[in-house]
């Protein structure tokens, strides 16, 4: 995902989010999370660039010592708005348990409902060019790597049992497709998916009878080649 322009919170001149240094005024630059997009912002600055919203980070009391999937560092334990996130200085990739991204994922999507935010649902699915997978900083079994809400087009690193890991800009990437809707298109694509295999195993029951394992008269051979072809016109409406 290419850097984006910010502003020096010291001088006010465009920097990128990848610099470490404002080329105006040299002041040493830090990235935090924004409490709302949980996009990209200075550390200093007030206000996020990307929403609006108020910078609210707060630092808490390390407890279990947790290491960064990527980089085998340990993360700082954050509050960042109403959410309480692991963050990696390092490669600045998030870890977020189970109930906070499920109710993070419930508030943005009220606030899609009252919001007009452009659809973001059509973005290409990246992939890295090296793929490499990760282990969970809580129990360190090897996560799945799966398409967050299986149409976001956000490829995430997930452990079913203790949350999701997500590398720099790909929260921010989630929640915006949250923002647009995408929940509720998910939600479409998980029934129709169902309604499709529930015709599937109805139409196999219904012909289940044509399959008998042998022939046991004259007039089976005739039956078992009807049925072949009615099977075969089946699976073609199913393609």
């Amino acid at each position: 995902m290419p850097a984006e322009t910010l502003r020096c919170p010291s001088c006010g001149a465009a920097v990128s989010s990848a610099a470490t240094r404002c080329d105006f005024c040299k002041a040493v630059l830090a990235t935090v999370t924004c409490p709302s997009c949980f996009g990209v912002m200075l550390a200093g600055a007030k206000f996020c660039s990307h929403c609006g919203a108020r910078g609210n980070r707060t630092e808490l009391a390390a407890g279990d010592a947790r290491l960064c999937p990527r980089c085998q560092v340990g993360m700082k334990s954050v509050a960042v708005g109403t959410s309480s996130l692991l963050e990696c200085v390092q490669c600045e990739g998030i870890w977020v348990d189970l109930e906070t991204l499920q109710q993070i994922c419930t508030d943005r999507e009220k606030q899609a409902l009252v919001s007009a935010t452009p659809s973001t649902l059509d973005q290409p699915l990246q992939f890295e060019k090296a793929i490499r997978y990760v282990r969970c900083p809580v129990c360190h079994d090897l996560m799945n790597r799966v398409q967050f809400a299986r149409c976001s087009h956000v490829v995430v690193d997930v452990c079913k049992s203790h949350g999701t890991w997500f590398d720099r800009d790909e929260l921010c990437r989630a929640v915006q497709f949250v923002q647009a809707g995408g929940m509720e298109k998910a939600r479409a694509q998980q029934l129709n998916e169902i309604k499709d295999e529930q015709r599937k195993l109805d139409a196999s029951r219904l012909y289940a009878p044509f399959f008998d394992p042998a022939p046991s008269g004259p007039g089976d051979d005739t039956r078992i080649n009807g049925a072949t072809s009615t099977i075969g016109f089946l699976f073609d409406l199913f393609k």
